[in-house]
């Protein structure tokens, strides 16, 4: 009998350690998919930030050639110091999307965590022929984790993005709350998913990127968003017709 007993605290130990095991793992994959977000965005932020950075060095020269020229030397002093401090609010972005490992739920504005994910892209999406549009309350708040929701965002917006290119098109942010949930829906108009398909966007490994562009997509995205969904007790559900676009819908509690 105290064999008996001994092996089976044995073996719940070893549950117990796979079970911490597991959770360590979880959640060193949400932040491996923070820095993938990045990674796939890394050529569109460059190119962004070079455009920041790029007037800085003309703003100087022509200072320089005019340097007694006090109004042109403080007209491009400000331009600037606006360069900069829009390339510092870019980093800082960055840095907070790459620690989405990080951060206890709080009660948070939502408006101000959708604009932190378009600093941190730092794309102009009219470029890519996308017009975006923004429908959240600025007194509208979350109880969530801020860089964990951020980043299931994040990925949904990229997602979006690729959904429309190269044909353009739109992307809506649309938010509301009730008596006990806030909703938050991401559209596209973009090239949409297959009915057969749809059942399985949240599975790990699954990806329909590879249609589009051979090699891409790791299939991780969307199952590490419903992870964050669901450590927030929420849910998350998808609507798609191909050449219709996609609308992924985020239920959060309250509190």
């Amino acid at each position: 009998m105290t064999s008996i007993i001994a092996k089976r605290r044995a073996i719940h130990g070893q549950l117990a350690q796979q079970q911490r095991r597991n959770e360590s793992l979880e959640k060193d994959m949400v932040q491996l998919e923070a820095l993938a977000n990045l990674g796939s965005a890394t050529a569109m932020i460059a190119h962004e930030i070079n455009n920041l950075l790029t007037p800085l060095t003309n703003y100087a020269e022509l200072s320089l050639k005019h340097i007694d020229d006090r109004e042109l030397a403080e007209r491009t002093l400000r331009r600037t110091a606006k360069n900069c401090k829009q390339a510092g609010k870019v980093m800082e972005s960055i840095l907070s999307l790459a620690k989405a490992g990080c951060g206890e739920k709080t009660e948070t504005p939502l408006l101000p965590m959708v604009n932190a994910v378009f600093d941190c892209l730092c794309r102009d999406f009219t470029k890519d022929g996308i017009t975006v549009e923004i429908l959240v309350s600025a007194d509208l708040q979350v109880y969530a984790s801020p860089v964990q929701l951020q980043q299931a965002i994040m990925n949904l917006v990229l997602n979006a993005r690729e959904a429309m290119i190269p044909h353009g098109g739109k992307l809506t942010i649309f938010a509301e709350a009730n008596s006990t949930d806030v909703t938050i829906k991401i559209s596209d108009t973009g090239c949409g998913i297959e009915q057969s398909e749809l059942n399985r966007v949240f599975d790990t490994f699954f990806t329909t990127k590879h249609k589009k562009i051979a090699g891409s997509g790791t299939g991780l995205g969307l199952s590490l968003c419903k992870k964050v969904i669901d450590a927030h007790r929420g849910t998350i559900t998808v609507d798609s017709h191909p050449g219709k676009g996609t609308t992924f819908t985020i239920t959060l509690p309250k509190k």
